[in-house]
């Protein structure tokens, strides 16, 4: 299959990045080849790896955060990043951050970092699902942040926060279900 003909097919199906099984139900080549095509297409440009077997046309517009809450499943999108989103954080960060029940990793996407934080199970909680994003509430963003920042995983800009906007119901309750370590540095921020 020529090169042109594969882009186009891609296009038509309008998915924001595909896998090698996404591609060989496209193209129908065998998988042996389509990773040696996959591959050219890579070092041509024409294609950009976005993680492990997954591909996303270059230069097509994509956002970043969408692939990247797919790609890692299952993830949400918090700490600095959702409380920039809800206009918590007064400032931008150049790094789209996930929780994950999965291992940590990181990657980069069209010229942003990606990384994804490692949660236990029962701190899996607090997100909706947001214009096709996995999306923590500002509350438990916030908690994941204090979370991090109290075990010395991440730093805390308590001086570029505005916290007027959170519930402080809903940051006691959530809190709960934290280890004890992240209540008393919430009870210190009162």
């Amino acid at each position: 299959m020529k090169e042109t003909e594969l882009i186009k097919l891609m296009l038509a199906t309008q998915k924001p990045f595909f896998t090698i099984a996404d591609i060989e139900k496209i193209t129908g080549m065998e998988r042996k080849s389509l990773h040696v095509s996959l591959n050219r297409l890579v070092k041509r440009g024409v294609l950009e790896r976005a993680a492990r077997n997954a591909y996303i046309i270059t230069g097509q517009p994509i956002r970043v955060e969408a692939v990247a809450g797919q790609i890692y499943f299952p993830s949400y999108l918090s700490f600095e990043s959702a409380l920039s989103r809800f206009g918590i954080l007064n400032l931008v960060p150049y790094t789209f951050t996930f929780a994950t029940t999965r291992k940590t990793k990181s990657l980069a996407m069209q010229g942003r970092s990606v990384e994804y934080r490692h949660v236990n199970n029962d701190l899996f909680f607090g997100f909706t699902l947001e214009d096709g994003i996995y999306l923590a509430e500002p509350e438990k963003a916030f908690l994941d942040l204090i979370y991090f920042s109290v075990f010395g995983k991440s730093s805390f800009p308590t001086e570029e926060m505005d916290l007027r906007s959170l519930s402080r119901q809903r940051l006691n309750k959530y809190s709960k279900r934290f280890p004890t370590r992240v209540s008393k540095a919430l009870k210190k921020m009162s």
